[in-house]
């Protein structure tokens, strides 16, 4: 299904406090992180991002299922949104994060493997 909230992420330059308050706030369990510095929420439910290599920025922000990422991100900035994070292919997944002409950061994805 597409066109749906679907996944969440928090992105922060200081993980392991983030992981404290939002396991203790609830009682999600966050895994261990990749190389990639992203650690898995509840099984997958979202992710924490350690953003201190690029710059350490702090967000939440939703992800919307979409059929076609560079398409998507086509039409936000037509509509006005600008780009926070450029459509990404990390092998699993396409994804993008924009900002929407309000300043509310978002991000667009579909899996790569649609079998």
């Amino acid at each position: 299904m597409t066109n749906r909230i679907d996944y969440f992420e928090i992105g922060t330059p200081a993980p392991e406090a983030t992981k404290t308050f939002y396991s203790g706030l609830f009682g999600w369990e966050i895994g261990p992180p990749s190389e990639a510095h992203y650690s898995m929420v509840d099984g997958g439910a979202g992710g924490l991002w350690d953003t201190t290599a690029m710059g350490g920025g702090s967000w939440a922000i939703f992800y919307v299922h979409v059929d076609d990422v560079a398409d998507a991100v086509a039409r936000a900035e037509e509509l006005g949104a600008t780009i926070a994070l450029p459509v990404i292919d990390n092998g699993d997944i396409t994804f993008a994060h924009l900002v929407d002409p309000l300043g509310n950061r978002f991000a667009v994805w579909r899996p790569n493997n649609t079998d």
